[in-house]
């Protein structure tokens, strides 16, 4: 793609005023969505990423509208994981529920800012050194064997971090959150921060430890940067309000782990496959490509990805179907 700068401009320019929107709604009224509110935000954004999917189509042909697609899926699905840890830290921290709106915005927020660079970084690298698909196809099967292991999360699996537990001993704490509020006044009007920076520090660095998974894994689709951001802002939007709206569904999606390793590991044989069929690394192959390694089309990524994901929610509903229909017949003990 040859994505001219006014493209550029006009993107950011567009995805910003969204942004802003979604930033003064929260800034007017702080509040819980109702399912409704959440039903209609998390379509019209979904209705957003498919109507630029056709944009790109129409003019860029469908090979870019078909990699958007499934980086966006991609990324999307990493996000939804992504809410796994952001409500085990709502819970650990007992985040008032109208507030958790702004606790997930600037967590989506600090996702593009650092996804944003990332993505800079990545696209240099590869621009200069083919042979970085090697690190990042290593990489993503490592992560992808980590979620095998992980299994179904659940509270006790967040560990606080160093910087957490430095800001909890040097910064002085307030005994409680006040609203939305980073600082507040208590004994005698002395000014002391409340307990949602350190719910901001524990999302900010959550948010770099993903960004660190789902740029490899972008990668591993497209590289064409215009691309690449695109499909991680699209799967972004959206994501404060899909929180409220799958709600306590989230802890019952046991499989989506499972699904999402799958994902991973596919992506990242892809990109090592990739970078054998274009290696330049003396050690391997004498220097020269390696003939037998194939470079997987576009259409069969998007497939294994949709089928992985598909089949993740579907065991895990079945699952949850089951485990209700087992509670519903056991009878409870006759008193004598």
């Amino acid at each position: 793609m040859n994505v001219s700068a006014w493209v550029w401009v006009g993107t950011l320019v567009v995805l910003t005023a969204i942004l802003l929107v979604d930033l003064f709604i929260i800034g007017r009224r702080p509040h819980e969505p109702t399912i409704r509110e959440s039903t209609m935000w998390v379509a019209f954004y979904v209705g957003l990423a498919l109507l630029f999917g056709v944009g790109l189509w129409l003019t860029a042909g469908a090979t870019p509208a078909i990699e958007f697609y499934t980086g966006w899926l991609t990324e999307y699905s990493l996000s939804v994981d992504n809410l796994f840890v952001f409500v085990i830290i709502m819970a650990r921290f007992a985040v008032p529920r109208p507030y958790q709106q702004k606790v997930l915005l600037v967590g989506i927020v600090l996702s593009l800012l650092m996804r944003g660079g990332f993505i800079a970084a990545g696209a240099a690298l590869i621009a200069q050194f083919s042979w970085v698909f090697y690190i990042f196809g290593a990489f993503l099967i490592y992560t992808a064997i980590n979620f095998f292991r992980e299994g179904e999360p659940d509270e006790g699996e967040f560990k606080e971090n160093v910087l957490i537990r430095w800001s909890r001993r040097a910064l002085p704490l307030s005994k409680g959150f006040d609203g939305a509020r980073l600082t507040t006044r208590q004994d005698g009007g002395r000014r002391r921060f409340t307990p949602m920076l350190i719910v901001m520090i524990a999302i900010g660095t959550t948010d770099l430890i993903f960004a660190l998974d789902s740029i490899p894994a972008i990668f591993g689709i497209t590289q064409e940067p215009y691309l690449v951001f695109t499909a991680n802002v699209f799967a972004l939007m959206g994501l404060r309000q899909l929180y409220f709206l799958l709600g306590g569904l989230l802890d019952r999606l046991v499989y989506l782990n499972i699904g999402l390793a799958f994902v991973l590991a596919f992506i990242g044989v892809k990109l090592v496959l990739e970078a054998l069929a274009d290696n330049t690394l003396p050690f391997v192959n004498g220097g020269d490509p390696v003939a037998w390694a194939p470079h997987i089309p576009i259409w069969l990524s998007l497939l294994v990805i949709l089928s992985s994901l598909a089949v993740a929610t579907a065991a895990s509903l079945i699952k949850l179907a089951r485990d209700r229909r087992r509670a519903g017949r056991k009878v409870p003990a006759t008193q004598v």
